[in-house]
């Protein structure tokens, strides 16, 4: 091949209870990344589009150039690769901007390869380019979007990611304000110390969540999306999130939380029309407050990353 475009989709992370450790991949949202060998023996970054200037074009920089660095590091290939990235995500909104672009370009380079990896390889590679988003080597975001679906990750050192079970009929409703947090602000605020019993409380929703993944009970799965941790910290850097936890309930909403490190907002529902509706009530809340927001209503695709076009 000589060019080979890839796909990445958007993806919600921590999923309230599961701080780094859970995440799941959304439908229709996302960004591509095409790439083609060059005769430079490196890699660059040659054109980015939909950032509005804001993305660095340096290599050791930019995530889609770690991630392939990494990933020809290990193959201990000597040739060039040029980068193409095409956003269709906003940079700081909790959706996993980052992890999409890096995602993409390892499954555009893999392809473009001729496949060394299997696609489940490619996500130690994608952690990588983690670092340089938000200083921290977490899955969350980039194991859903390489695999789609809900995931766990059990394990990091090592590495032991987990599909799970999405429950039919699910649906997510994104809510995204026009506001930008940095994952690493977004970090700053949190307690570097955890009681016991807001531990022992976490650890239940979790098990609890995942346990109501299995068996598709949606009211497990409401009564489990419950952030003792993070959230209290990082829901007063979002303006109107409170108000719209209250709004959701009354329309049959199974929760919702913050998306990542925000300042998205994740709102499950056991039901398209369900899903919808708690956009509208959402949108009130926002224009009540005089912000801007875009919304999102998706399945939960279990498709993951995956090639849209090559060229030979």
């Amino acid at each position: 091949m000589k060019k080979v475009t890839a796909f990445a989709p958007a993806t919600v992370a921590n999923v309230s209870c599961g701080f780094d450790i859970l995440g799941f991949a959304v439908d229709g949202l996302g960004d591509k990344v095409s790439v083609s060998l060059n005769d430079s023996n490196e890699v660059k970054v040659t054109l980015i589009e939909g950032d509005h200037g804001k993305l660095p074009y340096a290599v050791d920089k930019n995530t889609c150039g770690v991630a392939v660095q990494a990933m020809l590091h290990a193959l201990q290939y000597k040739g060039g690769v040029d980068i193409e990235l095409y956003k269709g995500l906003p940079l700081g909104s909790g959706m996993g901007s980052s992890a999409a672009s890096a995602v993409a370009a390892l499954v555009a380079t893999n392809r473009l390869l001729g496949n060394p990896f299997e696609k489940a390889a490619l996500l130690p590679f994608a952690i990588e380019s983690e670092r340089v988003a938000c200083g921290a080597g977490h899955a969350d975001n980039v194991s859903p979007a390489l695999l789609g679906g809900f995931v766990l990750i059990r394990e990091y050192h090592p590495l032991d990611v987990i599909p799970l079970n999405v429950p039919r009929g699910l649906y997510c409703t994104l809510v995204h304000p026009h506001l930008v947090l940095n994952t690493a602000d977004s970090r700053s605020v949190l307690k570097q110390h955890v009681s016991l019993k807001d531990a022992t409380t976490q650890s239940g929703n979790i098990a609890g969540l995942v346990a109501g993944l299995y068996q598709e009970n949606m009211s497990l799965i409401s009564r489990s999306l419950n952030d003792v941790i993070a959230e209290p910290s990082r829901s007063i850097l979002i303006p109107g999130y409170d108000e719209v936890k209250e709004a959701i309930k009354m329309a049959g909403a199974l929760g919702c939380g913050i998306s990542g490190s925000g300042p998205t907002i994740f709102i499950l529902s056991p039901s398209e029309e369900i899903a919808w509706e708690v956009s509208r009530i959402s949108q009130a809340v926002f224009e009540k407050i005089g912000l801007d927001i875009d919304l999102y209503v998706s399945a939960i695709t279990t498709r993951g990353a995956y090639v849209v076009e090559e060229k030979k």
